[in-house]
């Protein structure tokens, strides 16, 4: 029976989260052609967020998932930040979004030409990442202009354990804006969407996910040097993290201890 609550649970998170990304995707592309940018990029932002946290808290609701994001709310109208998480699973991104509506964001230029992320993507004024100059550029910009910006320093999920190799990216961007960069920490007791964890595969249930804050760096003076900085504050600080498992152990069905919602 419980096997088959969680292929129940599984189906009803992708087909909500389907819906919801999809019915916004249809709406946004009049919205993007008819509204001026002023308007439509914080009316993206803010429908992200909605549809976001209407997802995760469903997700809480049926009982597949305990979050303790809370921390996040700390990162609320403190300025222009780099939030810079690790990158354990495809949900990173969605947590980090439904508890900050004011937030520019570095996708994949994949995600944005996705049928189903692409158009509200557009409309929120999110950053594709295959113009690296532009990319660099739109991002400097909405610091300048106020907004955080949420960018994974590893470029993609974790594959080396407890994160891969970070990019400069991240420190480029803070360097040029000269603004701080905060670190978060994502931890979580199962391997569900993980690097190659096929998207219809059943993971065991609850998952639980917790978000904290890391240390807040000072904008960086020398990229390359602060990068490596930063790889190595990850690998220190998730290395003992309670709730965080390397991908074979999650993968194997241990579990650590539960969180409340």
């Amino acid at each position: 029976m419980h096997r088959l609550y969680e292929y129940a649970a599984l189906w009803f998170g992708l087909g909500l989260l389907g819906t919801i990304t999809l019915t916004w995707s249809l709406l946004s592309v009049p919205l993007y052609h008819l509204l001026p940018k002023r308007w439509a990029v914080p009316l993206g932002r803010l429908a992200i967020t909605t549809g976001f946290r209407i997802y995760l808290g469903a997700l809480a609701l049926v009982g597949a998932v305990r979050f303790d994001f809370r921390a996040l709310d700390g990162l609320r109208d403190q300025g222009p930040l780099v939030i810079a998480p690790n990158h354990p699973c495809l949900l990173d991104a969605l947590m980090v979004i439904s508890r900050l509506p004011n937030l520019a964001c570095i996708m994949k230029a994949s995600i944005v030409d996705n049928i189903f992320l692409g158009a509200g993507a557009r409309l929120a004024g999110y950053i594709r990442n295959d113009a690296q100059l532009s990319m660099i550029k739109q991002s400097v910009a909405e610091l300048k202009n106020g907004r955080s910006l949420l960018i994974f320093p590893e470029g993609t999920r974790t594959t080396r354990w407890p994160v891969n190799t970070c990019k400069g990216t991240a420190a480029l961007i803070a360097a040029r804006a000269k603004v701080p960069i905060q670190t978060v920490f994502i931890e979580t007791d199962s391997a569900y969407l993980s690097k190659g964890w096929p998207l219809f595969r059943r993971p065991e249930m609850p998952i639980t996910y917790r978000i904290r804050l890391g240390r807040r760096f000072d904008p960086p003076r020398r990229a390359a040097a602060f990068t490596q900085e930063l790889e190595a504050y990850f690998i220190d600080a998730l290395r003992d993290a309670p709730h965080f498992l390397p991908p074979d152990t999650a993968q194997s069905g241990q579990t650590g201890a539960a969180l409340t919602t």
